[in-house]
Protein backbone atom coordinates (compact mmCIF):
# COMPACT_ATOMS: atom_id res chain seq x y z
CA UNK A 1 0.00 0.00 0.00
CA UNK A 2 1.46 3.36 -1.02
CA UNK A 3 0.09 6.47 0.68
CA UNK A 4 0.69 10.04 -0.47
CA UNK A 5 0.77 12.87 2.08
CA UNK A 6 1.20 16.62 1.44
CA UNK A 7 3.70 17.80 4.07
CA UNK A 8 5.28 21.06 5.23
CA UNK A 9 8.81 19.62 5.39
CA UNK A 10 10.97 16.58 4.81
CA UNK A 11 11.56 15.44 8.41
CA UNK A 12 9.74 12.24 9.34
CA UNK A 13 9.33 13.29 12.97
CA UNK A 14 8.78 17.06 12.76
CA UNK A 15 6.88 17.61 9.50
CA UNK A 16 3.11 17.89 9.51
CA UNK A 17 0.30 17.17 7.10
CA UNK A 18 -0.86 20.38 5.38
CA UNK A 19 -3.31 21.50 2.74
CA UNK A 20 -2.40 20.61 -0.84
CA UNK A 21 -2.23 24.35 -1.51
CA UNK A 22 0.50 24.72 1.15
CA UNK A 23 2.57 21.63 0.35
CA UNK A 24 6.38 21.93 0.29
CA UNK A 25 7.15 18.19 0.13
CA UNK A 26 5.13 15.13 -0.86
CA UNK A 27 5.72 12.11 1.36
CA UNK A 28 5.16 8.61 0.06
CA UNK A 29 4.67 6.08 2.81
CA UNK A 30 4.83 2.39 1.94
CA UNK A 31 2.83 0.26 4.38
CA UNK A 32 2.84 -3.54 4.37
CA UNK A 33 1.23 -5.89 6.87
CA UNK A 34 0.61 -3.08 9.35
CA UNK A 35 4.19 -1.75 9.27
CA UNK A 36 5.82 1.24 7.62
CA UNK A 37 8.36 -0.12 5.15
CA UNK A 38 9.68 3.09 3.65
CA UNK A 39 9.10 6.86 3.73
CA UNK A 40 10.35 9.07 0.91
CA UNK A 41 10.03 12.80 0.38
CA UNK A 42 9.65 14.45 -3.02
CA UNK A 43 9.86 18.16 -3.77
CA UNK A 44 7.69 17.72 -6.86
CA UNK A 45 4.85 15.24 -7.26
CA UNK A 46 5.97 14.44 -10.81
CA UNK A 47 8.99 12.64 -9.26
CA UNK A 48 6.69 9.94 -7.86
CA UNK A 49 6.49 6.75 -9.91
CA UNK A 50 4.02 3.94 -9.54
CA UNK A 51 0.47 3.49 -8.39
CA UNK A 52 -0.75 5.43 -5.37
CA UNK A 53 -3.32 3.59 -3.29
CA UNK A 54 -4.51 6.62 -1.34
CA UNK A 55 -3.85 10.30 -0.80
CA UNK A 56 -4.43 11.69 2.68
CA UNK A 57 -5.65 15.29 2.96
CA UNK A 58 -6.51 17.63 5.84
CA UNK A 59 -10.09 18.46 4.88
CA UNK A 60 -13.03 17.90 2.58
CA UNK A 61 -12.39 21.00 0.46
CA UNK A 62 -8.96 20.12 -0.92
CA UNK A 63 -8.25 20.22 -4.69
CA UNK A 64 -8.35 16.44 -5.23
CA UNK A 65 -10.16 15.98 -8.56
CA UNK A 66 -6.92 14.88 -10.25
CA UNK A 67 -6.61 12.03 -7.74
CA UNK A 68 -10.27 11.07 -8.12
CA UNK A 69 -9.89 11.09 -11.92
CA UNK A 70 -6.93 8.71 -11.53
CA UNK A 71 -9.06 6.45 -9.32
CA UNK A 72 -6.89 7.11 -6.26
CA UNK A 73 -8.72 6.82 -2.95
CA UNK A 74 -8.88 10.13 -1.06
CA UNK A 75 -9.03 9.98 2.74
CA UNK A 76 -9.33 12.84 5.21
CA UNK A 77 -7.29 13.17 8.40
CA UNK A 78 -9.27 15.77 10.32
CA UNK A 79 -7.04 15.80 13.42
CA UNK A 80 -3.97 13.73 12.63
CA UNK A 81 -0.97 15.75 11.44
CA UNK A 82 2.24 13.71 11.89
CA UNK A 83 3.17 10.79 9.66
CA UNK A 84 3.00 8.39 12.61
CA UNK A 85 -0.48 9.59 13.59
CA UNK A 86 -1.77 9.46 10.01
CA UNK A 87 -0.43 5.94 9.42
CA UNK A 88 -1.84 4.73 12.73
CA UNK A 89 -5.24 6.23 11.88
CA UNK A 90 -5.08 4.62 8.45
CA UNK A 91 -4.28 1.19 9.90
CA UNK A 92 -7.11 1.44 12.42
CA UNK A 93 -9.53 2.77 9.77
CA UNK A 94 -9.98 6.07 11.60
CA UNK A 95 -9.56 8.26 8.50
CA UNK A 96 -12.71 9.51 6.81
CA UNK A 97 -13.87 9.21 3.23
CA UNK A 98 -13.96 12.46 1.32
CA UNK A 99 -17.37 14.14 1.65
CA UNK A 100 -18.36 15.27 -1.83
Amino acid sequence: MLLLLPMNGDDTQESELVSINDVTFWATVEVEEGRVIEINFHKDRSEIDGWLDAVIVVGNYEPVMEFIDNQTMVLVAHTQRTIDDVVEAYLFRELHDLAI
